[in-house]
């Protein structure tokens, strides 16, 4: 018994949706190409400007602060961002790696009473930049988690948290 087979009737059963699938294309979420950055610094005393900048934090009630001009954290050391909801608006958590713990404890521990100043970049064009907080350190953080209540809404933060997560993603897969 032999089996007929007509190829050119089955390509043109064929050729429709080849075209289908070529129109459609593959459709990948723009969001998950946005990165975002993080930079934490320390206040510093106000007299060693030389070393340092001074910054206004809040855009509400601006504080002027001196920090270190060099950041301990950076995104390079975020493993994971989380959005938080919290009373009166939301929170963001910033899980770091091994090393970013290693930091933020010592930082931490070092500077007791003065701010944590934490500063965001996220978005495409225009991209936005600004000092997203000043937490008071108030204890040593051991454990690598930063929680905080950035100075943005609901759907910057939320922008901001993603393109986090993207640059951890895209860490863990250079390493």
């Amino acid at each position: 018994m032999t089996m007929i087979f007509f190829g050119r009737r089955f390509n043109l059963y064929l050729l429709p949706l080849l075209a289908l699938l070529l129109a459609c294309g593959c459709q990948t979420n723009r969001e998950s190409k946005q990165l975002s950055t993080v930079r934490l610094h320390i206040e510093s005393a106000a007299n060693t400007s030389a070393s340092g900048q001074t910054v206004s934090v809040l855009r509400d009630e601006p504080v002027a602060l001196t920090i270190t001009a060099v950041p301990f954290l950076s995104e390079a050391n975020v493993v994971s961002a989380t959005l938080l909801d919290a009373t009166g608006g939301c929170a963001v958590r910033i899980q770091f790696d091994g090393t970013g713990t290693w930091m933020l404890e010592q930082y931490t521990s070092a500077n007791y009473g003065k701010h944590l100043v934490i500063a965001g970049q996220w978005g495409k064009k225009p991209v936005i930049s600004r000092w997203l907080a000043a937490p008071i350190i108030t204890q040593r953080i051991a454990n690598g988690q930063l929680t905080f209540t950035p100075d943005a809404s609901h759907d910057e933060a939320k922008a901001w948290v993603l393109g986090l997560n993207n640059v951890a993603k895209k860490n863990a897969k250079e390493h």
